[in-house]
């Protein structure tokens, strides 16, 4: 998600097309064309502005809910029926092969089609590919000379990512065996920690960690527009 403010003057946006196959956006304001993954604007009166990246969640429902139990969901509209996808119903692009726009790269560590979580720190990027991190979770890591966790839960798609320093002290957190919902517990104070980054319980219950913006992207494309990426190897840093 990015916040949608240059140089103090609100913009909207509206679709115009696709590049690589993600957004290009266009503002009502002054006309300036933006790329999604990005958040620069790429053509017209802005180009060259950056939106800045905020933190956002991609979860699940039951996660939403239970973080959130007074949430409302917006109805679908009867007018639109016809473009609404229920569960286990497959679109029209799921048919055939996915198009890679990228060129295939002899040294590429992970699949083109590969989904990845992407991560900027220090003016460093770093990709860390989903199957690695549901294997090896959490992971923790140092990026830009910044300590960060990552987190998948019970449900293994859903991932937030936190710095995971409180009040100067770094953390090592871990899964707690057989917790459902997902409960870590630092080796530092024993405090047990949920999927939101807030101590339940322990020396440290109230804190919260602060959490990173992060983009969950396929990896062709991820590398498309961070050609100095890195990527996360389990047990490698």
């Amino acid at each position: 998600m990015w916040e949608a403010t240059v140089d103090g003057q609100a913009l909207t946006f509206e679709l115009v097309g696709l590049n690589n196959q993600n957004f290009i956006m266009k503002d009502h304001q002054t006309g300036s064309w933006w790329q999604q993954v990005t958040g620069e604007a790429i053509q017209g009166p802005l180009k060259g502005s950056r939106l800045t990246l905020k933190p956002f969640d991609e979860v699940s429902f039951a996660i939403w809910k239970r973080e959130h139990p007074d949430t409302q969901v917006l109805a679908p509209d009867d007018r639109y029926a016809e473009f609404y996808f229920g569960p286990g119903e497959k679109r029209p692009q799921d048919g055939g092969p996915f198009a890679f726009p990228t060129s295939v790269d002899g040294g590429d560590e992970v699949e083109l089609g590969a989904l990845v979580l992407g991560l900027k720190l220090g003016g460093r990027a770093k990709a860390y590919p989903m199957d690695v991190l549901r294997k090896q979770n959490p992971i923790a890591d140092l990026l830009g000379g910044q300590a960060l966790l990552l987190v998948v839960a019970e449900d293994g798609n859903s991932v937030r990512a936190f710095h995971r320093q409180v009040e100067g002290q770094r953390l090592d957190l871990y899964r707690k065996a057989e917790s459902d919902p997902l409960r870590l517990v630092d080796a530092q104070t024993g405090s047990e920690w949920d999927f939101s980054g807030t101590a339940l319980s322990g020396p440290l219950e109230g804190k919260q960690l602060e959490r990173l913006p992060v983009i969950k992207d396929y990896w062709f494309d991820w590398k498309q527009f961070n050609p100095e990426t890195s990527v996360y190897n389990a047990g490698v840093r």
